[in-house]
């Protein structure tokens, strides 16, 4: 029998840490800066780079966009007359969206 009651008390005690911790992670989640973490998750997207930018070979400007989070590339360029004509050694300017007013 008292066997029993330590198996309960065990996994009463296990319930409640486990509760603790998933509050905490909760807790924790709300204060943290969630374009830091959609970083760390996949390090492809969003990454800063700098204002000025030289195109490297075999890039678009899609991947450009996507690799320095400017959705806006084409209008900040003017000297950019044809998408499709972007070669190693343009130089264009970068303005992350999370810098945008």
């Amino acid at each position: 029998m008292s066997s029993s009651k330590s198996q309960v008390c065990y996994a009463d005690a296990a319930r409640l840490y486990c509760i603790i911790f998933l509050v905490l992670i909760v807790l924790l989640g709300s204060f943290t800066n969630n374009e830091y973490l959609i970083k760390k998750m996949n390090p492809e997207v969003g990454n800063a780079c700098d204002e000025i930018y030289v195109v490297e070979e075999g890039e678009t400007l899609h991947t450009i966009s996507d690799k320095c989070g400017d959705p806006f590339i084409l209008e900040e360029n003017p000297h950019i007359h044809d998408p499709d004509d972007v070669f190693p050694g343009l130089v264009i300017k970068i303005t992350p969206s999370g810098v945008r007013n």
